[in-house]
């Protein structure tokens, strides 16, 4: 059963949450502390005293955007487990996660914000490069027990989440589309996954 959040754990969501919805119609430098306060529905003082500067709050954003990726636990290739089978967990895995609603409105300030201030981003696109390594120590260890031979560690993940996100997220984080629909999710993760092999395999 989860525990319910204290008062002041609940404005402290309320605040990044507030901060999130007015980043994303106004931008960073244009929204101020006193509207984030305001649309959050607590006092200018409580947002200071949770966030003492906007950066240490856009910096929370980043922060809960980087653990949507951190959740993604790495798996380890397995060689007794098929590789399509394996793709398919990994790739299901990714697309719940950028589907969900919560994700997308923190990636749509983040990467809103990294087009106006490139540094201000700088720890977030270090962090997801880091995190995208797991990919290629899995095709590496896929490729050394002579599946995948024709795989480029170096640019074969990149394919691989790049025709996921081509449907399940720069639609929805640029267009505002809205997400796919469970049978449209089965046809592009197996899509991809299969596509990917034929490649690959």
């Amino acid at each position: 059963m989860n525990t319910p959040l204290k008062l002041t754990d609940r404005k402290r969501q309320a605040i990044v949450e507030a901060a999130i919805a007015e980043f994303r119609v106004s931008g960073f430098e244009s929204t101020s502390m006193d509207k984030i306060a305001a649309t959050a529905g607590v006092s200018k003082r409580t947002v200071y005293n949770h966030f003492p500067s906007k950066d240490e709050l856009f910096a929370q954003i980043l922060h809960e955007l980087w653990n949507s990726f951190a959740e993604l636990e790495a798996r380890p290739y397995d060689p007794a487990a098929p590789l399509r089978d394996q793709l398919l967990d990994l790739l299901w895995r990714k697309m719940a996660m950028l589907q969900d609603g919560y994700f997308l409105d923190l990636a749509r300030v983040a990467i809103a914000e990294s087009i106006h201030s490139p540094e201000r981003a700088q720890e977030m696109v270090t962090r997801l490069t880091r995190k995208e390594e797991e990919a290629v120590v899995w095709l590496r260890a896929a490729q050394a027990d002579g599946k995948l031979a024709k795989a480029d560690p170096a640019l074969t993940p990149h394919m691989l989440t790049g025709q996921l996100k081509t449907f399940a997220f720069w639609p929805q984080v640029t267009l505002n589309q809205p997400p796919l629909d469970a049978a449209m999710q089965k046809k592009v993760v197996e899509a991809t996954v299969d596509m990917f092999l034929a490649y690959a395999g």
